[in-house]
């Protein structure tokens, strides 16, 4: 239920903390191995190259283009997109890097 400041209380449950270079057995995290694996495929290489469109962004994560460009202009994205020209472009590891970790 959303508390006075309009966020979300735990309920009384602290964070759950991870050393760092360690991940819990049921963690999301992603190693940096583990990312350039996934594109490993001719196929998924093909689709999602190295540097991404917002199109293929959004596809990559199954959301709206209008979410990633709300993520951009927010400055969630911040480290793995840049702007060229008029057109957004993402680093596709550093994205994921940031999705799931």
């Amino acid at each position: 239920m959303p508390g006075k400041s309009g966020g979300f209380s735990l309920g009384g449950m602290k964070p759950h903390t991870v050393k760092p270079g360690s991940h819990p057995p049921d963690s999301l995290r992603l190693t940096s191995d583990e990312i350039v694996a996934l594109f490993a495929s001719g196929d998924w290489e093909a689709k999602f190259p190295p540097l991404l469109s917002v199109q293929q962004a959004a596809d990559l994560l199954q959301v709206p283009k209008k979410t990633v460009y709300d993520w951009s202009s927010r400055g969630l994205l911040k480290g793995c997109c840049r702007k060229v020209g008029r057109h957004l472009r993402i680093v596709r590891s550093r994205f994921i890097d940031l999705m799931f970790n």
